[in-house]
């Protein structure tokens, strides 16, 4: 194990831990229609987990909050974005790409307001009387999470809901024998901008230096006389706002949602956030797409092990990097 990670370092890290999965899946599928179909479909879902399972990074690290109702952030996103869907059916069934993307920029608009607001009054009603005791948090947060799956039975009802693409994101591409979903195409791209996003604003900006340095030491941050605890606020906002538009996208993603989908959810969110590392942006990239491949590859080669892949893949990281792949946080 020790001559493996030697190796990875020397020639770029775990940043190459992807490309050595999805190189190892192609010699073992042996079909590259198959393996491209595969990994465009890995890549889509590693991008919508990242999407939700960003801000419970930075939340982890900076806040020391274990917030098991973070994937209900999810949850509520998914039926915001379907309900504004339903709303704009006219718009999405017609040719017109304007009114295309007007009803996927409202619907993805209304569930980041929604995890916006949300996520100010969760952390201010919910969160902050349970800063530092954690076990508190997992009771408290776990409840919210039971509640928010009330509420949605409450407002939406107990039935499955069909969530509607837009007429442009619907069909695949097909490139010889490979055929490729637009809408996954499109789900990584918006990750990969998400991604892009969240970098630069914390290796960029004064405020993004200011939420680094509070995951390596908020004391001595607070000695410094900067308020991190409006720093926990906007940061708790800003993660509660991707978990709901990652949730908008895999309602998309899915095409049919129920009221359990938060629950569902949230182990695999926290998978992604243990390999990837407390309070990194990277590491959770990486944790995301190497859980989403190896959930497709898995699925293809041996379906009966599907359902244990995320687990079996996080203890493998967690034998080798105890700590995760690129932990921000000590």
């Amino acid at each position: 194990m020790q001559q493996i990670s030697n190796t990875l370092e020397r020639f770029g890290g775990v940043n190459l831990l992807p490309l050595l999965l999805a190189v190892l899946a192609f010699l073992l599928i042996g079909a590259p229609s198959s393996w491209a179909t595969l990994t465009v479909a890995g890549l889509a879902m590693g991008m919508m987990l990242f999407l939700m399972a960003s801000g419970l990074s930075l939340i982890f690290g900076l806040m020391d909050v274990l917030n098991f109702g973070h994937s209900a952030f999810v949850s509520f996103g998914a039926f915001v974005a379907a309900s504004v869907l339903s709303a704009l059916g006219g718009w999405l069934a017609s040719d017109s790409i304007t009114l295309n993307a007007l009803a996927l920029t409202f619907a993805i608009l209304a569930a980041m307001s929604f995890g916006l607001i949300v996520g100010w009054l969760f952390e201010t009603v919910i969160i902050r009387p349970v800063y530092h005791d954690h076990l508190r948090q997992i009771l408290i947060t776990m409840g919210a999470l039971i509640v928010s799956e009330q509420i949605i039975l409450a407002v939406w009802g107990g039935n499955p809901i069909t969530v509607h693409r837009p007429h442009f994101l619907e069909g695949a591409w097909i490139i010889g024998d490979v055929s490729i979903e637009i809408y996954r195409v499109f789900a990584f791209l918006l990750g990969l901008a998400a991604f892009i996003g969240l970098y630069l604003v914390l290796n960029r900006t004064r405020i993004g230096l200011l939420v680094r340095a509070g995951v390596e030491n908020r004391e001595m941050v607070e000695a410094l006389g900067f308020r991190i605890d409006r720093l926990f606020i906007g940061v708790f906002m800003v993660g509660s706002a991707l978990a709901a538009i990652g949730g908008a996208m895999w309602a998309g993603y899915e095409t049919l949602i129920t009221p359990a989908l938060g629950g569902e959810m949230m182990i695999v969110v926290f998978i992604v956030v243990i390999i990837g590392g407390l309070g990194s942006i990277e590491g959770t990239l990486l944790g995301a797409l190497l859980v989403g491949l190896t959930a497709n590859y898995v699925g293809f080669l041996a379906p009966k092990l599907a359902l244990a892949s995320n687990m079996i893949l996080m203890i493998i990281i967690l034998l080798w990097r105890p700590s995760g792949l690129r932990p921000a946080a000590k």
